[in-house]
């Protein structure tokens, strides 16, 4: 049984759309794409302890942003990681055989796919971006855990991780770090909320 993690960059006010480019997602007229890039250094640092991938998940929409992006990035070493680790792609528009090597296409319901997966793989499956994608997957209760990388600004617009109408969720922290440029790692497992205690 594979444990879904979710790790995602966020913004103070939940905004998840393009943290890494500016020309990454302009989608509804945003133009504060790349806002994560100027803490990234801190940021990869602080990730070097996040357990090993098995295998990653991608929403349509990111999974081909990712490919027209990283295996043209010849001198990064994550553009190898990448290339070598396993894809699964949830989408109801793409057909076989996918463009990235190591690519597996999930077709027809998300959420029924993913939860064949996890049944049948070890090791983490890891979304990162693919809103969508985790929205249904929190609605059948099929993510494990959420590390969040939240970045001090607030944007004021973009596409939130937890948009209006998600299923409402109670998450535990278990655990928390800070970079030296202010963003906070926050790790959540799904749970019920702690009640402080009362006098």
């Amino acid at each position: 049984m594979s444990k879904i993690v979710v790790l995602n960059h966020v913004t103070l006010d939940g905004v998840m759309q393009a943290p890494g480019r500016p020309d990454e997602d302009r989608r509804d007229g945003f133009t504060h794409g790349g806002w994560a890039r100027p803490r990234g250094d801190s940021v990869s640092a602080a990730l070097g302890g996040i357990g090993k991938v098995g295998a990653m998940l991608f929403g349509r929409r990111t999974y081909e942003d990712f490919f027209a992006f990283w295996p043209n990035q010849t001198d990064n070493p994550f553009t190898a990681v990448l290339t070598n680790t396993q894809k699964y792609v949830a989408s109801t528009t793409l057909q076989e055989p996918l463009p990235w090597s190591n690519s597996t296409l999930l077709s027809g319901d998300a959420a029924a796919g993913v939860a064949r997966l996890k049944s049948q793989l070890d090791g983490n499956l890891l979304i990162m971006g693919s809103g969508e994608l985790i929205q249904s997957l929190m609605r059948r209760n099929l993510i494990d855990e959420y590390i969040l990388l939240i970045h001090p600004l607030v944007l004021g617009a973009g596409r939130r991780l937890f948009a209006e109408g998600s299923p409402m969720t109670a998450l535990q922290l278990v655990d928390t770090k800070t970079t030296a440029t202010g963003v906070v790692l926050a790790t959540y497992r799904p749970g019920e909320a702690t009640v402080p205690a009362t006098t």
